[in-house]
């Protein structure tokens, strides 16, 4: 099979680096064994039926693909990416971080899906999963009480500069004034 390959500089963003971190990861969390070289072929070969994908998020969460196609046939295999993709929304991963179906199966754009599986990964330690990536942030959220807020209203802040000691003094623009 041929598959067309995009050279306007979308694969040029391809890291192996995260691909490869990916793809060890993937083995961590479903106790595989595929082949963790994060070259773009193989990148894809390894997860192009969606079957690995399904199985992931289904270790990070029982149950959340409920049916995974083992068959080669193009459609059953785009189905099991788009119930990946699904189950990856609900497990946190922002939209805008996913990937569309065409991106993986006709190899458009590996680096968005190395992103998507980078974002899931950083998701998968809040099931208790390995993780990948930075850790994401926590909710640090402040109350202040009325008294509080009127208080920061009266102090003049640092950022609005100072004007001790500043006159207009030795400030001419432009030309002077002849008389």
């Amino acid at each position: 099979m041929l598959v067309h390959v995009r050279s306007d500089g979308v694969n040029a963003k391809y890291n192996e680096e995260l691909a490869t971190e990916c793809l060890v990861w993937i083995n961590q969390v479903t106790g595989g064994s595929v082949n963790t070289a994060g070259d773009m072929d193989n990148f894809y070969e390894v997860l192009k039926d969606g079957t690995l994908l399904c199985q992931l998020v289904n270790s990070i969460q029982s149950g959340i693909v409920k049916k995974v196609n083992n068959s080669k046939m193009a459609f059953k295999c785009m189905e099991n990416i788009n119930a990946f993709l699904e189950a990856a929304r609900q497990l946190g991963v922002p939209a805008q971080e996913t990937f569309q179906t065409v991106d993986l199966w006709e190899r458009q754009n590996l680096n968005s899906v190395v992103i998507c599986l980078q974002s899931l990964g950083r998701k998968a330690g809040n099931y208790g999963k390995p993780s990948i990536g930075p850790k994401e942030a926590e909710k640090n959220e402040r109350v202040f009480s009325e008294e509080k807020l009127k208080a920061g209203q009266t102090i003049i802040g640092l950022q609005m500069g100072s004007n001790k000691g500043a006159n207009q003094s030795g400030i001419n623009f432009g030309n002077t004034r002849h008389m």
